[in-house]
């Protein structure tokens, strides 16, 4: 079976959905392969909750399109029958003069954004959950939060079916060429499709579709933990903002107790394991276990009851773990959005419009100048 296509987008995670869905509401004949179910826990884009924030210590720069990603999100939302955004507020917490706390309060000033300077006393105080060393700051960011991804991947689907995209499930791409007429061929192992473009949204898998990303992204294993709360109510979601957390131990991320039990937290680059997205260890271990323990029962110990759940996904790495949102310079006809690094899924609802962007008009009018491709 041969079908003709406005686009191909390669991969329904976070980004593919969000992507399909606004080449489609542009009027786009889009087709979206996935080789998964959709929503699935095999990538990046799962895991019940997922980190929303403005006050961005990586780089301030980053803050306009998370100010576009918040609009995007509203507006999804507005259409869907379930919540995806819930706002409780930001901490980004470390030892005074940090790189995450001095980041985070960098962004706030750059970026004319509220905030509030904490002690490490004033927010034990305020949320009893935290119980960091006493000479810790804090920076709390009144918009951050957190999204459903699964929900959020449910609802950028339901929008794409609704502007009359189609996506297959279930349907494993062997791989695409080039065509004569300027447009790509994508093989898959049910059927044969052609386009005039092509998107590669694929996760840790983007390098096995794309030379050019051949050791620029890396795919890396990490794990989550939901430990039961000794205190629980210190660990809802109104008592326990969002948080990322620099400590000796490294820097750390968590969240209140939400849809299932636990409080749910991991460690960024978790044990610094790359890996082949096809072949690793998924299920997690329990030296992967007590890594995430130890710092809970350091530093959240109300936190730190009894194992609930432990969860593997993937990150996938740049070498300067900045994103990468780009065309192909040998084959302008394929776009791609890769490399997260850990920290993407906040903006997937405006990568979607700047990968649609990139597809339909070959340029975008969000500035992605620090995500090109030939920086590497």
């Amino acid at each position: 079976m041969t079908d003709r296509y406005d686009a191909i987008v390669l991969g329904v995670g976070g980004m593919g959905a969000a992507t399909i869905s606004h080449l489609a509401e542009r009027g786009a004949n889009v087709l979206g392969l996935e080789r998964y179910d959709v929503p699935h826990g095999y990538g990046s884009s799962h895991g019940v909750t997922r980190i929303i924030r403005l006050a961005y210590y990586e780089d301030p720069a980053y803050v306009p399109l998370l100010q576009r990603a918040y609009d995007l999100w509203a507006d999804l939302e507005a259409g869907h029958d379930q919540q995806l955004f819930y706002q409780i507020g930001s901490i980004d917490a470390g030892p005074a003069g940090s790189d995450l706390v001095e980041g985070s309060r960098r962004s706030c000033e750059e970026h004319g954004l509220e905030y509030e300077a904490l002690s490490s006393a004033d927010l034990s105080d305020r949320y009893p959950g935290y119980q960091l060393p006493e000479d810790y700051e804090a920076v709390y960011q009144p918009d951050g939060g957190f999204l459903v991804p699964e929900q959020c991947i449910v609802a950028h689907v339901n929008r794409a079916h609704d502007a009359g995209a189609t996506i297959r499930a279930r349907e494993r791409v062997v791989g695409w060429r080039e065509t004569g007429d300027g447009g790509v061929t994508v093989e898959t192992d049910h059927a044969t499709y052609d386009a005039d473009k092509l998107v590669v949204t694929a996760g840790a898998w983007a390098s096995k579709f794309l030379d050019e990303l051949e050791g620029i992204v890396v795919p890396e294993r990490q794990v989550l933990a939901w430990l039961q709360p000794e205190v629980p109510d210190h660990f809802e979601p109104e008592a326990h903002p969002v948080w990322n957390l620099q400590v000796p131990e490294g820097r750390f991320y968590g969240f209140p107790v939400h849809g299932v039990p636990g409080f749910k937290f991991g460690r960024y680059h978790h044990r610094e394991t790359d890996v082949d997205p096809d072949a690793f260890e998924r299920e997690p271990t329990q030296a992967d276990e007590r890594l995430l323990r130890e710092f809970a029962e350091e530093y959240f110990p109300d936190g730190a009851g009894p194992t609930m759940r432990l969860k593997t996904c993937l990150f996938t790495n740049t070498p300067d773990d900045d994103f990468v949102l780009d065309t192909l310079s040998a084959h302008p006809q394929v776009a791609v959005g890769a490399g997260f690094s850990g920290h993407g899924f906040k903006f997937a609802s405006v990568i979607g419009e700047v990968l649609a962007d990139l597809t339909l008009e070959g340029e975008t009018e969000h500035d992605i100048g620090m995500f090109s491709l030939d920086r590497f």
